[in-house]
């Protein structure tokens, strides 16, 4: 079974963990404009906004495609 999703056994949690690192909050929140990366954030109110709001997720997820796993 050939799975082409770049994405395919990376949680999420390791996707805001490796973009944390690696452009921190404002960098973030400059792609992604939602206030869990802008007001007091922290992973886990982070991870729940994004687990329940598909829109920023996926933008989440291009952007780790684009910086971590430079795929465009």
């Amino acid at each position: 079974m050939n799975n082409t999703d770049p994405l395919h056994g990376i949680t999420l949690k390791r996707i805001l963990e490796e973009l944390h690192t690696k452009i921190g909050w404002q960098g973030l929140y400059a792609s992604v404009k939602v206030n869990c990366f802008h007001s007091n954030p922290t992973m886990n109110s982070s991870l729940n906004f994004l687990r329940k709001t598909e829109w920023a997720r996926v933008k989440v997820e291009n952007l780790y495609k684009k910086l971590i796993l430079k795929i465009d």
